[in-house]
């Protein structure tokens, strides 16, 4: 015990770590990251730079120190800077945002062309013109989904367009500890999101500006020429970037096969691109006559991967996981240029760090969590494996193995993200990416480099039908395996700490070097344990008040069957259960505890309640006027809560709401008067007593 606390022996333990140093300090930075995420107000300027000064001071003071004790010190300023520069990027991203929903001419220019949830073709739009809104409240950028007839409109980027349709603003998180679009929107700087059901007039043609999107959609034009329907869609996806063409039913057996991986133009499409060019490149040098006395092959081979791997950054339009996966090959392919190791945890630091500093809002996205932790697993595992020499068969079945081994550690790294985030866990993954993904190393992305070069002669056709015939047997494979009973096992939502603490742990089992690595795996036995214990809310309310959903012992039970099909499904999936609203709305009734409830739906039904007793709550969509003791919900209400939720905790019941968990913050600020904020306190406070006083937990709820 005594030794517990020398000096000697956690000098001893820090000295162990320096040579993963460099490694710790992305994960400082992006500790940082999420502390200023986590807040629940902005933080102060004055706070952040005295603590970033007397961190300075500290190391200035231990410069005579060994590396490993100043990255200690090191640490703490990293996470107040990561605090900082996701403060900076936040008050940077700043931008119009509509403050009630609009009706009218839309104007803009085309930036982006998607499909919506709804698997509507959506736009996106900049240079946003509003009837009778001033410049300084406009929006800089809108999504509208296109839901009447296009007539033959082909969205082109860089086109100026007016429609009419609909706008409001980005909403709140559909339950108090669920995901808040208006933080997502916010650094996008998206200020509105809507519809249209009219036709699209394009004002003006494109210009010069955005030549590269349109360059991206007219090979996406001559892809799903040469291959129509979803294996068009499909193949414009993995070589452009561009996703309009693929419908909600592919993206369903993707989703459940786990194969949408293959979607996002990441580390896997951006190493087989790059490496087929690397390895053309280095033959072509090799067979010149002479050339392999005279021209370093392998460093041409190099720069032109990476030239070919920032084209292909530029095309796809560069999310975080083509972003991560540039860098890595930058760093991989600089690194064989100046004869070192390719690659190593240096390079995901180095791809970390430049990622979180380009967007540090990236930390909280499934694609940054989803892509570092497969690489990080990947790299490690393959560390371990040429250190012990392991060869588990002859020599000619090591690629087998090595792809067996690839999806199977990147699926086990992945899958609880995924699960967090998505849902859903494929049972039957593995078996889905062991047999369909060689054929995208072998087949397809070859064919389509080859067909993309080919494409200014117009002789792409036949690569690209060698590349369709790869796609079709994947599309194939996802539709035969999705089709297995319980091939998808739907996953409840875990606790906002559980998430962190799995990467903490992940991380530390990773980089930490010695005996404490066992703390790692403690990290996640516990966050898998608080995951499995975390309670549902017994009862959730929308955000505007028209969806009320009760924890029943048959699962949760919506009260309508129709409309806020988005809440609805998210609620569903969040308690990890499979049914359509349709089913979870058969068996409602609203019955909670003792007291008498009332859900009303529209003005007029709410014309007709005039007074109300004590012993009543009211929920309604639109404002009430009625008179009484009852506790009234209305549209006011939950304009400023937001949507509200009650659950259980430590035998009590406890009201929540979604701008209690999200505080006030640039991206859901409070427009209310001291007053106001002290009156909904109160009418809060005053139905927790009720529902503590009314019964306790309702008996036709299992108590978590």
């Amino acid at each position: 015990m005594t030794r517990l606390f020398s000096t000697a022996f956690w000098g001893d333990i820090f000295w162990q770590q320096k040579s993963h140093l460099t490694d710790w300090a992305p994960v400082s930075f992006a500790v940082g990251i999420g502390v200023y995420f986590g807040l629940a107000s902005e933080p102060s300027p004055v706070l952040l730079l005295g603590g970033i000064g007397l961190n300075l001071l500290a190391l200035y003071m231990c410069k005579n120190w060994d590396s490993a004790y100043k990255m200690a010190i090191a640490a703490p300023l990293l996470v107040i800077f990561g605090v900082g520069w996701a403060n900076v990027s936040a008050l940077y991203k700043a931008s119009a945002v509509l403050k009630y929903h609009y009706y009218g001419p839309i104007e803009g220019r085309i930036v982006g062309v998607d499909r919506s949830a709804s698997d509507a073709l959506r736009l996106t739009l900049d240079r946003v013109v509003l009837r009778r809104l001033a410049p300084k409240q406009t929006p800089e950028r809108i999504r509208v989904s296109l839901h009447g007839a296009l007539f033959d409109f082909k969205p082109v980027p860089g086109e100026t367009i007016m429609l009419m349709g609909h706008l409001s603003p980005p909403a709140g998180a559909v339950e108090p500890s669920g995901f808040d679009f208006r933080r997502y929107a916010w650094f996008l700087r998206l200020g509105g999101l809507g519809y249209s059901r009219t036709p699209v007039v394009v004002l003006t043609p494109a210009g010069s500006a955005l030549a590269l999107a349109r360059v991206r959609m007219r090979i996406s034009t001559r892809i799903q020429a040469a291959l129509p329907g979803q294996l068009g869609a499909f193949a414009a996806t993995l070589l452009s970037g561009d996703r309009s063409g693929l419908n909600s039913q592919t993206l369903q057996i993707l989703r459940q096969t786990n194969l949408a991986h293959l979607l996002a133009i990441s580390g896997l499409h951006m190493g087989l691109l790059t490496g087929f060019i690397f390895t053309v490149l280095r033959l072509a040098v090799l067979f010149l006559p002479g050339s392999a006395r005279h021209w370093p092959a392998k460093k041409i081979a190099a720069c032109g991967a990476i030239l070919a791997g920032a084209f292909y950054l530029a095309l796809s339009g560069g999310n975080v996981a083509t972003e991560r996966a540039f860098v890595m090959v930058l760093v991989g392919f600089g690194a064989l240029f100046f004869d070192k190791r390719a690659l190593s945890l240096r390079s995901v630091s180095v791809a970390a760090s430049l990622v979180l500093l380009l967007r540090p809002s990236a930390l909280l996205g499934p694609g940054f969590q989803m892509s570092f932790a497969a690489t990080l697993a990947l790299i490690t595992v393959y560390t371990i494996w040429r250190q012990k020499r392991w060869q588990p068969g002859p020599k000619w079945s090591q690629p087998i193995w090595m792809v067996v081994m690839s999806s199977l550690v990147a699926g086990l790294a992945t899958a609880p993200i995924a699960a967090a985030h998505f849902n859903m866990v494929s049972q039957y993954g593995l078996l889905a990416n062991l047999i369909s993904v060689p054929l995208m190393g072998l087949v397809i992305m070859p064919a389509g480099v080859i067909g993309v070069m080919l494409m200014p002669l117009e002789l792409e056709s036949g690569a690209l039908w060698v590349m369709g015939q790869g796609l079709a047997w994947i599309l194939g494979v996802a539709d035969w395996v999705a089709g297995f009973k319980d091939a998808v096992r739907y996953i409840k939502a875990p606790a906002p700490v559980v998430l962190p603490l799995l990467a903490a742990s992940a991380l530390f089992l990773g980089l930490w070097i010695g005996r404490l690595r066992v703390i790692g795996v403690i990290g996640c036995l516990l966050g898998f344990l608080i995951w499995v214990q975390t309670p549902r809310p017994l009862l959730l309310i929308c955000d505007n008040g028209a969806l009320l959903g009760i924890l029943a012992p048959q699962g949760r039970l919506l009260s309508k069957s129709k409309g806020a099909g988005f809440v609805a499904k998210n609620w569903l999936r969040n308690d990890g259960d499979g049914r359509s609203q349709v089913q979870a709305a058969q068996g409602w009734q609203l019955a909670f505890g003792d007291m008498e409830w009332l859900h009303i739906l529209g003005k007029k039904a709410a014309a007709s309640i005039t007074d109300c007793r004590s012993d009543q709550v009211v929920i309604a969509n639109v404002k009430l006027q009625a008179r009484g003791d009852c506790l009234i919900l209305d549209a006011a209400v939950f304009s400023a809560t937001g949507s509200m939720d009650i659950i259980a905790r430590d035998g009590r019941l406890q009201v929540r709401t979604a701008q209690s968990y999200s505080g006030n913050r640039l991206w859901s600020r409070q427009h209310l008067t001291q007053s106001e904020v002290v009156a909904l306190a109160q009418k809060i406070d005053r139905f927790t007593v009720l529902l503590n006083s009314s019964g306790s937990i309702p008996p036709s709820v299992p108590e978590p």
